[in-house]
């Protein structure tokens, strides 16, 4: 059984997709251990406690990035998490603790990278004028959403969206890529070579 450790910033929906296909067996022998969020006031705190799943509020305030990432690690340890699933969560990882769990910390962002990493994204892909976007699962390392790429989906933009619709359109597909990308990675049918994911 994989132990699974989910960290969160915000409202949690990913969060929520994972729960939802641990249960609905689309995520087979796995379970969320422990959800940690640095934010007190993050509404996926109460999502996850309604669901039954143990959380944990780590604040950055007053310490700084090592101090918190050590306390965010012993936590992990404490649940013995195998993975770790970013699900929203704003912070970029040192490589203190990507080295921790190297090849075992997977992230969600709404671009297919290597294009529009950071924040705002689909405000990025707009701007640039694109036609296609969506959202990629990737291996978390110690640079800026540049780990090795799991899973994509596309979605594309019309002549009419604004960042709200592409940024909802684009969540639809997180959802569904998310559990997919992390079934593969708990049943282990994969390799990584280099830069890239085979196998998938």
């Amino acid at each position: 059984m994989t132990r699974l450790g989910i960290l969160i910033s915000g409202r949690g929906s990913n969060m929520m997709a994972l729960s939802d296909a641990i249960r609905d067996a689309r995520i087979r022998n796995a379970e969320i251990v422990i959800v940690i969020s640095d934010q007190s006031a993050a509404p996926g705190l109460e999502k996850a406690r309604s669901c039954g799943l143990k959380t944990v509020i780590i604040e950055r305030r007053g310490l700084v990035r090592e101090e918190h990432e050590q306390l965010l690690l012993n936590t992990l340890r404490q649940f013995d998490v195998d993975l770790v699933c970013l699900a929203g969560y704003m912070r970029l990882l040192s490589p203190c603790f990507t080295d921790a769990y190297r090849r075992r910390i997977l992230n969600i962002h709404p671009s297919l990278l290597p294009a529009f990493p950071g924040l705002d994204a689909q405000r990025q892909a707009l701007e640039h004028g694109v036609k296609w976007s969506g959202c990629t699962v990737h291996f978390v390392d110690d640079t800026l959403d540049g780990g090795p790429i799991v899973a994509q989906s596309v979605v594309s933009v019309r002549d009419d969206d604004t960042v709200e619709t592409l940024s909802a359109r684009i969540l639809e597909q997180e959802h569904q890529l998310y559990v997919e990308a992390v079934d593969l990675v708990v049943r282990g049918e994969y390799e990584v070579v280099g830069r890239r994911v085979l196998g998938v």
